[in-house]
Formats: structure tokens, sequence, C-alpha cells
């Protein structure tokens, strides 16, 4: 048996909280259900507990709007009986009618379909070692703490010179961890905390009215951002906005800004998953080893980095994660697998396994990040006649099966290497292919998301105007 070092409650100097960081409860759960699983007659079982804790504050115009809490433990049993599944969940985590869960699930297993896919992981592939990933922050803000974050924002919003109202301030703490048993003899465990501060500024009225935003997340209190600068940054970004301009259809390089680039990672991420592969419903499912970027671009996603948004140290089967170049010197280099996916590719799962309590496990992500290139973002738009620069992008038309690119989109318009006037009310088009092509990075990466990605310039995007 294996264990993490999250499932013993870390110190804490608020005591009131240590409750929250123990997990011994839900995992003598977990070992009780999987227990009663092969007691009733189950091939192989594991179970899976979630603890989800959060709170948050709303306020606008020095006042809280909202206010709120939640808390709460819930557990999935998945049981499998030859090549049958059946996975059940519940939130009554007291213990009472474990035996009676464990049948129901069984019972079910027996008249589902069979599933040549199904199975738990290799014990060969389950984490044996739990690195230390710093993802606990022991200190728990309290309720007035988050109004402080959120008035704060909202006041340095409001106080940039052009912003005429609010849309609002908000800042939030949460903790989420899981726990995971096999019968295979794995024991894993891990909670995470997550704390945010987010701010909304509005300039003009009407019809005339642009908004926009800034906000910060991270694990530990310490890695945020100031509440003045996130306001600011809102205000400033909104009032750089006002009386925006149309323009005339035309193709032109599109420029991301970083806080909308990693759309782009996430599209690429999107059609490498195993699930869309074995589908065949992915427009990269031939390209596995191809060259689809320049020499320069490394897509990583890397569950092992300290305090990241979404580190952990095995995937949701027990599984060993790792650090992946999904994309090495433009190469597309793998998919990203759970263990049935990989069986049906007649590959090795890559650890990427994720699972709610009533759902069997799928293929995702951790951590990504497009690695950065070498000029700046002023050198990389320097030489741009007539383009356009994205702040924001509305809408998800991307068809994963085709590769097809439309957006709608809003930002400023680019001449002679300068960012001049804001525009809005456009669409940006063009192939995934296309796209990947051409994408040049800057060197202004900041892991700020769960997906991070520079400043990136597109070469020939069909810009939809007036």
């Amino acid at each position: 048996m294996t264990s993490s070092p999250s499932s013993v409650s870390p110190l804490s100097s608020d005591t009131a909280n240590s409750g929250l960081f123990d997990q011994s409860a839900l995992s003598s759960l977990a070992e009780r259900l999987v227990e009663a699983a092969r007691r009733a007659g189950a091939d192989a079982a594991d179970a899976v507990a979630v603890r989800g804790i959060s709170q948050g504050v709303e306020v606008r115009d020095g006042r809280v709007e909202e206010s709120e809490r939640s808390e709460g433990d819930d557990i999935g049993l998945r049981v499998l009986v030859g090549q049958r599944q059946a996975v059940v969940s519940t939130n009554d985590v007291s213990g009472d009618g474990i035996a009676q869960l464990a049948e129901r699930a069984v019972a079910m297993a027996r008249v589902a379909p069979d599933d040549k896919y199904v199975g738990l992981a290799d014990p060969a592939l389950l984490a044996r070692d739990f690195p230390d990933l710093d993802l606990l922050d022991p200190r728990t803000p309290s309720t007035a703490e988050l109004e402080r974050r959120a008035c704060e924002a909202e006041a340095a919003g409001l106080a940039v010179k052009g912003v005429t109202k609010s849309g609002g301030a908000s800042a939030s703490t949460g903790i989420g961890g899981m726990v995971l048993v096999t019968s295979t003899g794995f024991h894993g465990s891990y909670l995470r905390s997550s704390q945010g501060i987010s701010m909304t500024a509005i300039v003009g009225d009407g019809t005339g009215m642009e908004r926009d935003y800034d906000y910060t997340s991270a694990p530990h209190a310490s890695d945020l951002a100031s509440p003045e600068s996130v306001g600011r940054k809102a205000g400033e970004r909104t009032v750089a906005r006002a009386n925006p301009r149309k323009v005339e259809t035309c193709k032109v390089p599109v420029v991301f800004d970083p806080r909308v680039s990693g759309s782009l990672v996430g599209h690429l991420v999107g059609a490498v998953n195993g699930a869309s592969i074995a589908r065949k419903t992915s427009f990269l499912k031939d390209r596995l080893g191809q060259q689809l970027f320049a020499k320069n671009i490394r897509i990583i996603d890397d569950p092992l980095r300290v305090r990241g948004l979404r580190s952990q140290t095995f995937d949701a089967e027990g599984v060993k994660v790792k650090k992946l170049a999904i994309v090495d010197e433009g190469v597309l280099t793998t998919w990203l697998l759970d263990c049935a996916t990989a069986r049906e590719l007649g590959l090795v799962t890559t650890g990427h396994a994720h699972r709610g309590v009533s759902s069997s496990p799928s293929p995702g992500p951790y951590n990504l990040h497009l690695e950065a290139g070498e000029p700046t973002p002023a050198e990389l738009i320097s030489d741009i006649k007539q383009g356009f620069y994205v702040t924001d992008l509305i809408g998800s038309g991307v068809n994963g099966v085709t590769g097809d690119y439309s957006r709608g989109a809003s930002g400023f318009w680019i001449e002679n290497g300068e960012i001049t006037y804001p525009v809005s009310e456009v669409t940006i088009a063009g192939h995934l292919f296309e796209i990947f092509k051409s994408m040049a990075p800057a060197n202004d990466l900041e892991f700020r998301y769960g997906v991070n990605a520079p400043t990136v310039r597109i070469v020939g995007l069909t810009l939809g105007g007036r």
C-alpha cells in the first residue's frame, strides 16, 4: 500500500481548520468500500473520495452583495465484474450502508455491457513516491479578510480615471482534495487550496458601455497579486477599451494577449485527448509524430509544478504522473491517455486520468504552458503594418473534428508596429493547422493560470468586420 504525504493532516496555525485538512475518515471509508465490493463479488474495485470546501464574497459599491460558503464530501465506487463496469456515488459519508452500496454496484456491473478496454491500472505503473508540491496554504482567510480583499480591489478599480462604475469585485478561498483506494493496493491522497481575487470595471453607459476585468488565483495567498493591482489593471484595461471602432473585413496578422493566448494551447490539447483519438473525432487523429509547429515550439504539461493550480502526484487511477512535452521542437509527440483509451489505442497510459465520483476515468491535462520565445512583445509586432491585437475572445466556435476556427473577439488595432485604438465586434477565423504552423511566441510567459502562454503572433487570419 502507498500513501501520499497529504494523507495525514499538515500542521496549521489555524486549529479551527485542522478538521478540514484531515482526510483519514475519507480514507477509511474508501478502504471499506473497496473491501465490501470484493466481498460482494467484484473482481476489482476502486473508490474515490472528493472533498470540496469553498467560500466567496462579492461586493459592489463598497457593500457586500453576496457571501456564501459550501462544504461537502462525496465518494464514488467503481466495480468490475469480468469486463463489465459500474459506478455508483453517494454524499452520505457516515459509513452506513456500505455493504448495500457495494452490492448495488456489483449488481449493476453484472448487467452492464462488456467493454474489453475497462480495468484498473497495471500495478507496475502506480505511483510509489509522492513529492511535496506545497499545494496547501494552512492559513484559510476569514470572511472579513475576503471582504477586505474584494473592497480594496473594487476601490482601486474605481480610482482609475475614466471608470464610471463597478461591475463588482470578489474574493474567494477553497480547499479541494481526493482520496483514491484500489483493490490492487494503491492508497493515495492530496489536498489543494485555492484563493482568488477579481474585479470588473465599467466605462460609459447604455450602448456605449464597455467593461473589462482582471483576476488573480493561486493555492497560496502569498502568490496572489495584490487587490490594489487587480483593481487597477481592471480599471486601466476598461478605460483603454472606451469608444471602440469597427474595422473592415481583411486578412491580417493577429497577436494574442497572454490573457487569451492560452486558448490556442487548449485547442491543441482538446484535439490530442485520447478519447477523441479513439473515437476518431479529432482533426489530429493521424498526425502523431508530425511537425505541426515551428521548431522552436514546445508545449508542456507539468503536473508536478510546485504550487501549481492543477498539480498532483498521481492521476485518478493511481498512475504516476510526470512532466511531458506534448509538442517538442514543433513535433506532436503524444496523446493524453488514461488506461482505457490507452488499451483501445494499443498504447500505455500517460497518467492523465481524471475522474469525478459518479464517472469512470477519462483523459485530461494538468498545468499546461507554451514555452516562451526570444522576442519581446514589442518586437513581435514591430513589423506589422496593419494587424489586430486580441485581448478578449467570445464564444467557442472551434470545430475539433475539422480544425476550423472562428471566434468573436475584441482588442486593439495595430498600425505600423504600434497598438493604437480599441476595436470590438469582430470575428477572427482560420484553420488550426495554419494557426499552429505560424505560431510565434514572445518572451513574456508568466505562470498565472491553469493554461499559460506568452504573447503569440499568428500570420494571416481573416478578420470579419463591417
